[in-house]
């Protein structure tokens, strides 16, 4: 019997059946915009397929050149278009799997200056303004969307996504706050469901009956002036009625101001939502957002609250995320923790998106990782995030693989992000590489610090002993009250309730989260907290946030005179800043530390005449000031006539840039 008999069955849609309950969803790549990089899409996708995806979803394709994401970006609106993606879709069905081309028109939300949108409601994520369709413009376009659709069906396709939510095109003429329109495609509420509607009718006729017409329903905008449940119930059940065939869900508008894929959101946070809307449809019902495990997604399925699970970042993470499952390997899956870091931080910079621990994703056809034709005694010291990678990697391909750890345990600075609230998730990259130090037979030297002697006699050293903490030159820093951020998580320092932190960098903004909030969040806080609530209450799901008074007074202050947070991830980084003011944390920046005694920190803030001395009275300093590399080894190392090759914070002591070191021990572990 399967661990997953929900998860695992099969479902048929009439014409067409589904191996499974799992789809890959749609997540714009990179690999869509140009020709030449086709080929790649097709090993992405083939690659999921091959390790059990049901229904993969490509990133979205624009009907019209109008409704480009970016300047010639993906199409879908010419018969030499389609006829290109047959390369795709036959990688697709070549594994058993079936594959949807979402089309989106991005509206206002386009990075273009020639966008056309449903008014000239500008947007405020995008720079560029937007022209208002005509009348018969919006007629078009709705039949744009319908020959996108039939051309899919030509470059072999099993199906359409059309995309109806996250605040594109069709959204906006759903939302009050974006149709501000006086012909019949906008004005009341049955109007503004006019251009949807036609879109599923047109496809539909165009498509015929044995083709997957999937509709993306947006069931939380988010936003102001946004949709009542009863409006997206009845456009539900008006699209279903002009044969829409699975309804997948989006949640929140990309201008919304909460989070919904971030890994402080906690685990399954809108598959309440996803139950509603399967109570009014009678087509099967996707849920989506922050699932990312199999027995997370088997309990969604199991209690009634969606008949699929959408997947799009975990498969990201791990392409045989099914076959895994399926073979009673799950712990072996890489779990991913929605850090957004090498997803869609790079696809929000026009960066092809790929994962902070799987780098081969989006890269299929150039990181590989074959068999080694010669087996090499390997040393790998340091167990952290480049350390891991590097054992398992090599391993992997065949290498006979020692790993040293100066510390008791493995996951060095994994094991101090999974202590912060919101971060808990890190914690099943530590389990991943366990099980996978031992399944690949990699032998695991704990609480040993490696000497020059101990690494005689291997092939290859590979030194990835991390970072330590700077301490900077601060008279009084070895006061009491001051401490390393290292020395406050991993050896659980007790802080006071006034508490400085030095350095407003992504370790600055974590330990401020550490000193304010618990771990393993509720739903229902996490809810009130953010200010979501049900969208049969409130319009969009959007209400008044609920804050509780903040555990400790914190100070957050950095030398730099630059916006506070500027460094942190593109789609994080507002998520952080927004969880520390509402803490209550006072930034200071612009500052020289002079001194720390028993009356606290002494800073002066500004420079020249505006200068300010200033007493910050505290309990604790903690010092968030910058790594410097530990490469004690690599000198003597080499001076021995050792191959050692340094990777991670041991290489660079940058703001523990865990993508970079996975990234740079997998890609050397293809090379050894």
């Amino acid at each position: 019997m399967s661990d997953y008999p929900h998860l695992l069955s099969p479902l048929d849609l009439g014409f067409t059946t589904l191996r499974n309950r799992v789809v890959m969803g749609s997540m714009h790549t990179g690999l869509e915009d140009h020709a030449k990089d086709i080929d790649k899409m097709a090993a992405f996708f083939a690659e999921r397929a091959r390790g059990g995806v049901a229904l993969s979803v490509t990133g979205g394709f624009a009907p019209h050149w109008r409704g480009w994401l970016l300047p010639f970006g993906s199409e879908m609106s010419r018969r030499r278009h389609a006829d290109r993606h047959r390369t795709v879709t036959d990688a697709v069905h070549e594994h058993g799997g079936k594959i949807a081309l979402q089309i989106l028109h991005a509206g206002r939300y386009g990075y273009s200056p020639f966008k056309k949108g449903v008014s000239s409601i500008t947007s405020p994520i995008t720079p560029f303004k937007v022209s208002p369709m005509s009348t018969k413009e919006v007629d078009r376009t709705a039949s744009d969307f319908a020959r996108s659709a039939a051309l899919a069906k030509r470059a072999g396709y099993d199906g359409v996504e059309i995309m109806g939510s996250e605040g594109y095109l069709i959204n906006q003429f759903l939302a009050a706050r974006t149709n501000d329109r006086t012909d019949r495609w906008g004005g009341t509420a049955e109007k503004r469901m006019r251009f949807p509607i036609e879109v599923v009718k047109r496809t539909r006729e165009l498509v015929g009956e044995d083709f997957i017409v999937q509709y993306r329903i947006s069931l939380l905008d988010l936003v102001d002036d946004a949709q009542t449940w009863e409006e997206t119930a009845a456009l539900a059940t008006a699209l279903e009625a002009e044969g829409v065939t699975i309804f997948n869900t989006g949640i929140g508008w990309h201008e919304a101001r909460i989070p919904t894929i971030v890994t402080s959101v906690p685990r399954g946070a809108f598959t309440w939502v996803t139950a509603k809307l399967r109570a009014e449809v009678s087509v099967p019902v996707v849920a989506s957002n922050r699932i990312n495990s199999p027995e997370q997604a088997e309990e969604i399925l199991a209690r009634g609250d969606a008949d699929l699970i959408s997947m799009a970042r975990p498969l990201l993470a791990d392409a045989d995320f099914v076959a895994k499952a399926a073979s009673g390997r799950a712990d072996e899956i890489i779990t991913c923790i929605a850090c957004n870091q090498a997803c869609l931080d790079h696809t929000f910079r026009n960066q092809r998106a790929s994962c902070i621990l799987n780098p081969r994703s989006g890269h299929e056809t150039e990181l590989v990782l074959l068999p080694t034709r010669t087996v090499k005694r390997i040393a790998v010291v340091g167990a952290g995030p480049a350390g891991l990678a590097a054992a398992v990697e090599l391993a992997g391909r065949g290498h006979e693989v020692e790993l040293f750890e100066a510390l008791p345990e493995i996951g060095g600075q994994f094991r101090l992000a999974m202590q912060i609230p919101g971060k808990e998730d890190f914690a099943t990259t530590i389990r991943y590489y366990s099980v996978m130090l031992d399944r690949r037979g990699v032998k695991v030297h704990l609480g040993r610090r490696a000497t020059v002697d101990d690494l005689a006699g291997f092939d290859e050293v590979v030194i990835a002993t991390g970072v330590e903490p700077r301490v900077p030159t601060i008279p009084g820093v070895d006061h009491p009250k001051v401490v390393t951020y290292q020395r406050l998580i991993a050896e659980r320092v007790v802080a006071g309730e006034r508490v400085a932190v030095l350095g407003a960098g992504g370790i600055g903004y974590d330990v401020a989260e550490f000193l304010l909030h618990d771990p393993h969040e509720s739903l229902e806080h996490w809810m009130r907290r953010w200010g979501v609530t049900d969208p049969a209450i409130e319009r969009g799901g959007l209400t008044t946030k609920v804050l509780a008074p903040p555990r400790r007074q914190v100070t957050l202050l950095q030398r730099k005179t630059t916006p506070f947070g500027k460094s942190l991830g593109k789609t994080t980084g507002w998520v952080h800043r927004t969880t520390l003011r509402d803490s209550g944390v006072e930034f200071v920046g612009g500052v020289r530390y002079d001194r720390i005694d028993d009356a606290g920190l002494h800073v002066t803030v500004g420079t020249g005449d505006s200068a300010q001395p200033r007493v910050i009275a505290v309990d604790t300093i903690v010092l968030c000031t910058g790594q410097e590399s530990v490469r004690d080894l690599v000198a003597p190392l080499e001076s021995s006539g050792a191959r050692v090759h340094v990777i991670g914070g041991a290489d660079v002591a940058a703001e523990l840039d865990a993508k970079r070191a996975i990234k740079q021990a997998t890609e050397l572990a293809a090379r050894l």
